[in-house]
């Protein structure tokens, strides 16, 4: 690839990346809970929707911590008889990359805007260490083979300081680094993370960015693209799907309801009064002297805050009309939250508190998260050869040839998606060790991580040791007290016998 290739692909995966911001701000909003008020007609817009600027029952967030909170990467296993200990080293570089904490939100970005990316390089600091960053959808893109779209082509990070705007190209050989004037000026007041947000809305403009003591362009060393995606729901032929999108127009339904109800229970929540017979009331106006010079309407607005309606006839009465039931409108929005339920796998103890949860015991509780258990693991199943690629690129950053080739046949461990008490937990492993299952596997099925693993089988070798020597220390221990039993003994038996031989002697004529 020649630089003005490498300037094509640039503009052409950045234009990509432009075109889904869209998506995932507002899906970030959603989740934020900063929703706007939809559906209303514009009449009702234009009198009450400045009322209800910044409200939002937000439904949208649980839906992805529900599965969020069930997804967790744990470990990876290889066969030690064949890799020996190949496995810790990976795990190793998962830590120090801090990649729980990363994981832990990558994976939310997978679930609210559908896709996100890792990116795993050599690293500067540390020579034979790889360096795990991950990254947002906003930010990344990976350009796929046309025939075969496992292959990754080509790959584009971007990112802005002050004043420059960067693009980094990654291909199989070479590293391209480009860069141009940030487009838009940053607000000093605003986050780091918020003023790092790429803002640029056109493409273009690229110059190459040379770096001290580095080539242009700078040579792979791991020969492989090193940014590998973690779709949500991927379709074939298609692009992944959030795990929000489908609970945000119920969420803009509950919103506008929540607004009718406030707006209702503002105006139509107190008994309001009729007086028929009679016109609107007047306020007399005065002069200087107290003198009546005039009169004046009383504002309708305020008669309407008042709850006072006039309406003129020969026959004046009064009556009036009991405050407006409310009821129907928070049914109407249990429901809507119930579609959400059924439609995005949440359990309903989740999102409900009354509908549909009312005495049930802790089998129909369990039974109520299996479609969220059933999400959970097929997300797992997506997941899994992505994260054993970033296994594999790690160890390619580390220079190891060898270990790259074994986690091509890593096994992903997670942590079990359904939620089980202490209890229910030890009573499992219990009955699993007693039909011979080893330790260590119980240990895998209890959640532990592999460093975790070790140290517990450690602890357990080190006490066997012990109780070992204890044993032994106790079998010295009696030897030497029985040793020194029959010692006694014999001396006890010695003494007696001499006695008798003496007297014998003596009586001996």
């Amino acid at each position: 690839m020649d630089a003005l290739e490498a300037l094509t692909t640039v503009n052409r995966l950045y234009a990509r990346v432009l075109g889904r911001r869209p998506d995932i701000e507002k899906n970030s909003e959603y989740y934020r809970g900063e929703q706007p008020l939809n559906y209303a007609t514009a009449e009702w817009k234009k009198a009450n929707a400045e009322q209800y600027i910044g409200f939002s029952d937000n439904w949208v967030a649980p839906v992805a911590n529900a599965e969020l909170e069930r997804i967790e990467h744990i470990g990876v296993k290889l066969d030690e008889e064949q890799y020996g200990k190949a496995a810790q080293e990976l795990w190793q570089q998962w830590q120090l990359n801090e990649m729980q904490m990363q994981s832990s939100q990558g994976f939310l970005a997978s679930l609210n805007h559908s896709t996100s990316f890792v990116l795993v390089w050599p690293s500067s600091d540390h020579e034979g260490e790889a360096e795990i960053t991950w990254e947002s959808a906003r930010q990344v893109e990976v350009e796929y083979d046309w025939f075969n779209p496992r292959r990754r082509r080509a790959a584009i990070k971007t990112w802005q300081d002050e004043k420059w705007e960067y693009a980094n190209l990654y291909t199989a050989e070479e590293l391209w680094k480009w860069q141009r004037p940030r487009l838009a000026s940053k607000t000093d007041r605003a986050s780091q993370a918020e003023q790092g947000k790429p803002e640029g809305a056109s493409d273009g403009g690229w110059v190459p960015r040379e770096v001290p003591r580095e080539t242009w362009p700078l040579r792979n060393p791991m020969g492989e693209v090193p940014i590998v995606p973690i779709p949500n729901r991927p379709l074939l032929g298609e692009d992944p799907i959030s795990e929000i999108r489908g609970a945000m127009a119920m969420q803009d339904a509950i919103n506008l309801l929540w607004a009718y109800l406030f707006l209702g229970a503002d105006y139509a929540s107190m008994e309001a009064r009729v007086v028929l017979g009679s016109g609107p009331p007047v306020v007399p106006i005065l002069d200087e002297e107290g003198k009546i010079v005039g009169q004046q309407k009383i504002d309708m607005q305020e008669l309407r805050e008042k709850r006072i309606a006039y309406i003129p006839n020969a026959d004046a009465k009064i009556d009036s009309w009991p405050a407006a039931q409310l009821t129907p409108f928070t049914e109407v929005i249990e429901m809507a939250i119930g579609h959400i339920c059924a439609q995005s796998r949440t359990p309903p103890s989740y999102l409900l508190t009354r509908r549909g949860m009312s005495n049930v015991n802790g089998e129909g509780l369990k039974a109520s998260e299996i479609g969220l258990v059933k999400k959970t693991l097929e997300f797992e199943k997506v997941a899994t050869p992505h994260l054993r690629e970033i296994h594999r690129l790690v160890a390619l950053a580390k220079g190891d040839k060898k270990l790259a080739q074994a986690a091509r046949l890593a096994t992903m461990r997670w942590a079990n998606p359904e939620i089980r008490s202490e209890a229910q937990l030890a009573d499992m492993l219990l009955k699993k060790k007693s039909i011979g299952y080893p330790v260590e596997y119980l240990m895998e099925l209890d959640g532990m991580d592999p460093i975790t693993i070790n140290r517990v089988l450690a602890m357990i070798e080190q006490e066997r040791r012990d109780l070992q020597l204890e044993a032994a220390m106790r079998g010295l221990d009696d030897a030497e007290s029985s040793a020194n039993a029959t010692q006694d003994s014999a001396e006890d038996l010695g003494d007696d016998n001499g006695g008798d031989i003496k007297s014998l002697a003596l009586a001996r004529p």
